[in-house]
């Protein structure tokens, strides 16, 4: 079953909104996690916050659209309300995402000036890509960790196609520099 077809069935039977938290439970508890919402005590808190305004807004969904980028956004938004409540800073975390964010920070062949070690833990990629502008990490992890397509991205940060593009170079340059700055050997 598509997302789509999920909510046009929660909405013609509310009962079955347990399948898009389902679905979407997991992947937006990794999600808020990375974006800094450590303990599972918040995120617990957190997720329902998300769920009960998914649900309390389904029917202005547009179907047209795609689903998975209206919950992220929706999640996005808890995530960064909780921070204020909290009035804390978001930290983020990545959970031996490592490998992934490796290839993104790997110089190309032409490139010799940094040369990365293989054996980079979670630890030095979550340093360095905490030390970001917020508007790279965010888009960084999206991409990245949620494996969202750039249009997906567009419509969870609210930002043009082209604005993703370039965020994404500018945030891999800057976490490239940040790793080569700062000493950390990946």
């Amino acid at each position: 079953m598509t997302d789509e077809e999920m909510v046009l069935l929660a909405l013609r039977d509310p009962a079955s909104f347990g399948h898009i938290i389902d679905r979407y439970e997991a992947p937006l508890a990794r999600y808020i996690l990375r974006l800094g919402v450590k303990q599972p005590e918040d995120r617990e808190d957190v997720l329902q916050e998300i769920f009960i305004k998914v649900y309390r807004n389904l029917h202005g969904f547009d179907t047209g659209l795609k689903f998975s980028s209206w919950i992220y956004r929706i999640a996005h938004n808890e995530a960064i309300s909780w921070f204020r409540k909290q009035n804390v800073r978001p930290e983020g975390h990545l959970i031996a995402d490592s490998d992934e964010i490796l290839g993104l920070v790997r110089t190309r062949e032409d490139d010799q000036e940094v040369q990365f070690d293989t054996s980079v833990n979670a630890d030095t990629v979550r340093t360095a890509l905490n030390q970001l502008d917020r508007k790279y990490k965010d888009v960084l992890i999206l991409r990245y960790f949620e494996h969202l397509e750039y249009e997906e991205i567009s419509d969870v940060l609210k930002i043009p196609v082209g604005s993703v593009g370039t965020l994404i170079h500018r945030g891999k340059q800057q976490l490239r520099d940040r790793i080569d700055t700062d000493h950390i050997r990946v």
